[in-house]
């Protein structure tokens, strides 16, 4: 079985589905998942967890997540992007300086409110199901964080932007908040993700590369190990006399690893003696005791 994170490179048409799908059959496993649905229309970085690293998918989710976008001032539509059903056009008269002050101002923190036609579910629903049966649901505003907006191109009423976001922010919520704020219709052209966390677009393999790879006996150059998404995170090794407790999973005391300086609550990676890399640990300062947070060995 493979063990690790594979980042593809979702085309259009394809749904993060889809392409969960596509994996396990190019792979000839079962335990696969993705960390973050994609719209089929939209395109970019997806990461795919395989074997033990599927149980940090919804660590993934969490990370932040770049984009680069195009909306189009002037048009409504009930999806917020181009491919849906019209709600309303009219000529757009802001300025290029209020347009792009419009922008800036969503740096940081905001209330956005979820599309119908998304993912997120309420009463174990999917808006989306909801949406195309023609229902629209009352829906709470969701906290979000812009970490950063940079304007790439503006060949008005295009006009195109990087977004630095957390998770959870829906970038055509953004698009159509950026033109009501400044007195605007718009609508999202087109959408690519270009980082996941540590994963970048320039490394991302489309699922004919990635089968090629598989069709040459190369297929683990497209795997990358799991703690490459746990970069950010403080490493520490094992002392060889205990390493039998860290293979069953126990909690550790600091003298038993290399780590030094934590904080409470912090989570670091720990290695065995021989350098592999087996889980997640938490750090609790009131007991002076490392907890197993997350383990990626035994499957």
């Amino acid at each position: 079985m493979i063990n690790g994170i594979i980042n593809v490179y979702k085309q259009k048409g394809y749904t993060s589905f889809d392409v969960v799908a596509i994996m396990r059959g190019i792979l000839g496993q079962k335990k696969i998942g993705h960390t973050g649905t994609l719209d089929p229309d939209a395109e970019g970085v997806l990461p795919v967890c395989a074997g033990n690293a599927t149980k940090l998918c919804d660590m993934l989710t969490d990370k932040s997540k770049e984009y680069v976008a195009t909306f189009v001032l002037g048009k409504k539509t009930d999806t917020l992007d181009i491919s849906g059903k019209v709600l309303g056009e009219r000529k757009p008269t802001v300025s290029i300086e209020d347009l792009k002050a419009s922008i800036d101002s969503f740096v940081g923190g905001y209330e956005q409110l979820p599309p119908m036609y998304s993912a997120k579910k309420i009463n174990g629903k999917k808006l989306y199901e909801l949406a195309r049966d023609g229902k629209e649901v009352e829906r709470k505003p969701v906290f979000v964080e812009i970490i950063g907006i940079e304007t790439m191109d503006i060949s008005y009423p295009y006009v195109t932007m990087k977004v630095s976001c957390s998770k959870g922010t829906y970038i055509r919520s953004l698009c159509e908040d950026i033109g009501t704020k400044c007195g605007e219709l718009a609508c999202m052209t087109s959408l690519k993700r270009t980082r996941v966390g540590n994963f970048t677009i320039d490394k991302a393999l489309t699922l004919d590369e990635i089968t090629a790879l598989r069709d040459e006996g190369e297929l683990l150059k497209a795997v990358t190990p799991t703690d490459f998404a746990f970069l950010d995170k403080k490493e520490a090794k094992i002392d060889s006399k205990f390493r039998k407790l860290l293979d069953n999973g126990n909690k550790l005391s600091p003298e038993m690893l290399d780590c030094k300086e934590v904080s409470d609550g912090e989570i670091i990676r720990v290695y065995n003696d021989d350098n592999v890399f087996v889980g997640l640990y938490t750090y609790e300062d009131s007991l002076k005791i490392f907890k197993p947070f997350k383990m990626f060995i035994g499957d």
